[in-house]
């Protein structure tokens, strides 16, 4: 049987993406997929390998992971069939929001171009790949969706989580959120909702600690919520948690929301549903896909629905155990397994 030869670039894993979504998708990709080969003998026949460089050897195809629309992640058209991974468009969407100059828009036409020569696309929601259709037109039957999953460490947790709460130095009660501080996290309007209420927020992830930051308009809202935490004990940034302790940050929320204007898939949202913390979402973008209502959901242009929604679930125990449950019904859906079948499945389409 000939050997087909496949070439993953995993850059996104050892450079500054390794803590972001870009990163535990390739990871968790790279990993589920190696376990699939090693145990599935329909592809006895086949090596990936995982690139951290160009590759220098001839592959049957090479898969992207990852696709940056101002720098340039994709090398020019080649002979070898390629696949890339787009997990969203959302700073080409709302340019207004993200702007680039000059030099960035001459990159994206370079980016763009690229992108539309390759064989196929993966993308991570069907929000997303109509988004990409609408956005570039590239052919909508050549984009295939793989959803993400989350870690199988995100699951809930009857031990004692003391030490966890006292090394975050966490209320008895919060808010949580967990992720980047960009305009499209609508994070503003989720900070004014929980100072109205009176509700600790906790908002995990390296972004809203990071120093030195300069003024740009893609900084906006990070710097905002910098100085809002400064004046604020009802404000709390822990920086980058690992995975372990993360979960037990889930288990210890009383409320887990999301209230991003727009989303390429969300995945600290679905591992607050895994992890059986209640959910509040945007009703927007992948969220209504990856919740399929079964968290509670509300405007994401208004302060007021959101704040509704908030107390509906802060304020009501019988109700964050009927979301608990309903989260973790649809949260078993995705599974790291079939996002592996499925990108394998792609790449057997294009061999």
């Amino acid at each position: 049987m000939k050997k087909v030869k496949i070439a993953i670039d995993i850059s996104p894993t050892q450079n500054e993406n390794a803590k972001r979504g870009v990163g535990f998708y390739t990871s968790r990709l790279i990993k589920a997929l190696k376990k699939e080969l090693k145990t599935n003998p329909e592809y006895g026949s086949w090596q990936i390998d995982f690139l951290t460089q160009a590759p220098t050897k001839k592959y049957d195809l090479i898969h992207y992971p990852y696709f940056d629309p101002f720098f340039t992640t994709l090398p020019k058209r080649e002979k070898t069939p390629i696949i890339v991974s787009v997990h969203d468009l959302i700073p080409i969407r709302y340019k207004k929001h993200y702007p680039v100059g000059l030099k960035g828009n001459l990159r994206w036409q370079i980016q763009k171009n690229n992108l539309k020569k390759a064989d196929l696309l993966i993308t991570d929601s069907h929000f997303s790949k109509y988004e990409i259709y609408d956005l570039i037109k590239y052919p909508v039957d050549k984009i295939y969706v793989t959803h993400l999953a989350s870690d199988p460490v995100f699951k809930p947790k009857n031990k004692d989580l003391s030490q966890t709460k006292k090394k975050y130095n966490l209320p008895n009660k919060f808010v949580l959120y967990v992720g980047d501080i960009n305009w499209n996290k609508n994070i503003p309007l989720l900070v004014k909702a929980c100072q109205q209420l009176k509700y600790p927020l906790v908002i995990v992830g390296s972004t809203a600690k990071r120093e030195d930051i300069i003024e740009h308009p893609w900084n906006k809202d990070l710097l905002w919520l910098q100085e809002k935490a400064k004046n604020s004990k009802l404000i709390h940034l822990t920086g980058f948690v690992p995975d372990k302790e993360l979960n037990d940050i889930y288990n210890l929320a009383t409320l887990y929301c999301q209230p991003s204007i727009c989303e390429g898939f969300g995945l600290p949202f679905l591992e607050a549903m895994n992890a059986g913390c209640p959910t509040v979402y945007a009703h927007a973008s992948s969220l209504i896909e990856l919740s399929n209502y079964t968290g509670q959901y509300f405007k994401p242009d208004s302060q007021e629905s959101l704040k509704k929604a908030l107390k509906k679930v802060w304020t009501n125990p019988t109700y964050q155990k009927e979301l608990r449950k309903s989260g973790l019904e649809q949260s078993s859906q995705f599974d790291w397994r079939l996002t592996a079948i499925q990108t394998l499945a792609v790449y057997k389409l294009l061999l």
